[in-house]
């Protein structure tokens, strides 16, 4: 399966590709992640990239769609992947296409904004294997340490309130377009985002069964 994950930052599109990663046994490639991978190691991408997600903004196309290209061609994506923030504007969909990579579907969960803003004041990430928490949805076993290399877990810039409110500004002005591209080519899936993750997944997997 080749799917793309579409939905504002916040609408648990991470969370849901962990569930969908393990059952189907295909990869989750996150731009987010490679990106503050690259931020951490001080690579000349992710200097480049750094200016632009301080603000909450996206990446240029020409320094996503290189990482991308570079990832797909790994042998763990021979069966499949999951693409989680990629592709995030219509140009860098229409680039997906001309790289003769064919999605099966594009899923999009649908959260109100409100509830996004409340959703990522409670978010922690861990910066140093980038695995993701929340306050209420998903808690760590020990409070404020990852569960994955037992860092400690932080309020990442890019959360902040200022900075979502700005965020959901692009996603619906860069982002959100990407739901009629893949509408018109019959591969665009809606799910309406769950206050429990579970009920989410829930409808996520019998979407999905149908592909």
């Amino acid at each position: 399966m080749k799917l793309i994950l579409l939905g504002a930052p916040g609408a648990g599109k991470g969370t849901q590709a962990e569930i969908i990663s393990e059952k189907y046994g295909i990869p989750t490639i996150s731009t987010g992640n490679i990106i503050r991978a690259a931020l951490k190691e001080g690579t000349e991408m992710g200097l480049r990239a750094k200016a632009y997600t301080d603000k909450g903004e996206l990446v240029p196309d020409d320094v996503v769609i290189g990482i991308i290209r570079e990832r797909l061609g790994a042998d763990d994506c021979k069966n499949g992947f999951i693409l989680d923030g990629f592709p995030r504007t219509i140009p860098q969909a229409e680039a997906l296409d001309k790289m003769g990579i064919a999605v099966d579907a594009a899923l999009s969960i649908e959260v109100d904004d409100g509830e996004i803003v409340n959703r990522m004041s409670g978010r922690r990430v861990c910066p140093a294997c980038g695995a993701s928490f929340h306050t209420e949805y998903k808690k760590p076993a020990k409070e404020g340490v990852c569960d994955a290399c037992g860092e400690d877990i932080v309020i990442r810039k890019d959360d902040e309130p200022e900075t979502v409110l700005n965020r959901l500004k692009v996603y619906h002005d860069q982002t959100e377009p990407l739901k009629s591209f893949y509408k018109a080519k019959g591969k665009l899936i809606e799910v309406e985002g769950q206050d429990k993750v579970a009920d989410t997944t829930a409808l996520v997997l019998k979407a999905l069964s149908v592909i």
